[in-house]
């Protein structure tokens, strides 16, 4: 989810605008909490606070040690945080890492930029935005990839591909692992998060305005995106932005202002979790130390990152 952003002004008119969506939030809970029902019955832990940053935090993600990379919308940051409880680092300084974020197999960092309001509403039309890339260790930044609209959603295949999406716009981009930068792969209205299939066949997308809604694209089909599934009335307004995976290949979905986690399963949505508003990103943990494999962990507005344990894979130390 992106918001206008400018070293001072922005400061003010973003600030302004959580408030707004934290009033709104307030305003839609009784609605929302009967719009997604809980996908299990069974009582599950309290989600944890395991770290903040002083920042909006628009994504994260964990690599194999276990380490969460995160960045800030604010200052366009790179923080990483070794374990939970540990002191966020800023690995990087304002290098306007203000989109996604993923980790490739050898351990890099694909970062989008230009996740503000001037980019998602031109980048269809003027794609400038850069993928930057960031070593783990040193937080040296070298341009990955160049020509693509505002990047909010950052998603990596299996092969290496990268998928990108803007938030303002329709365009969904692609850079293949060989360079080739095509800013207008797909189209889906309002794209946002973005996740692909463990196969690499699919690619899912979440559309947080004007209909929400959970796409599929088919990788040899992009012209043809397939709305899976919509979202009921009642969560017209539930702003969902980031997307990703559990083991079994299920879409999970942050929201805004429902203030749940969604999951997909059986062609509808539930709540894994309720209760937690202006979230932005969701990512599962790897390895067996810090933030470990099978935890789910969730990022947001307000710069805290909870552990939440109703998301939990089964086999979750």
């Amino acid at each position: 989810m992106n918001i206008p952003h400018t070293p001072i002004r922005g400061l003010r008119r973003s600030g302004m605008l959580a408030v707004a969506l934290a009033a709104t939030a307030a305003l839609l809970t009784p609605a929302s909490a009967h719009a997604a029902p809980a996908c299990d019955a069974t009582p599950s832990a309290p989600p944890v606070q395991v770290a903040h940053i002083p920042d909006w935090v628009e994504s994260i993600a964990v690599d194999k040690q276990g380490r969460m990379f995160a960045t800030a919308y604010f200052t366009g940051r790179v923080y990483r945080i070794d374990a939970p409880g540990s002191t966020p680092v800023a690995l990087t300084p304002n290098v306007g890492a203000n989109g996604g974020i993923v980790i490739r197999e050898d351990g890099q960092l694909l970062v989008g930029t230009g996740n503000d309001v001037g980019h998602s509403l031109t980048g269809d039309v003027f794609p400038t935005s850069k993928l930057l890339q960031i070593d783990p260790e040193s937080g040296k930044v070298t341009t990955y990839a160049s020509g693509l609209g505002g990047i909010d959603g950052v998603a990596l295949a299996p092969d290496g591909t990268v998928y990108t999406t803007t938030v303002g716009g329709h365009h969904i981009g692609r850079v293949t692992p060989d360079g080739r930068v095509d800013p207008a792969w797909a189209q889906v209205a309002q794209p946002n998060g973005i996740a692909v299939s463990p196969d690499g066949g699919q690619v899912y997308v979440i559309q947080t305005t004007v209909a929400p809604g959970l796409y599929r694209i088919p990788v040899n089909d992009p012209a043809h995106p397939q709305r899976w599934i919509s979202t009921s009335l009642s969560d017209a307004l539930a702003l969902p932005d980031g997307l990703t995976l559990d083991s079994q290949g299920r879409p999970l979905i942050a929201t805004h202002t429902a203030g749940q986690i969604w999951r997909a399963q059986g062609g509808t949505l539930c709540a894994v979790q309720s209760g937690m508003y202006l979230s932005t990103q969701i990512t599962y943990g790897h390895g067996d130390h810090g933030f470990s494999a099978g935890k789910l962990y969730r990022s947001g507005v307000d710069g805290k990152i909870y552990e939440v344990p109703a998301g939990a894979e089964p086999a979750a130390g």
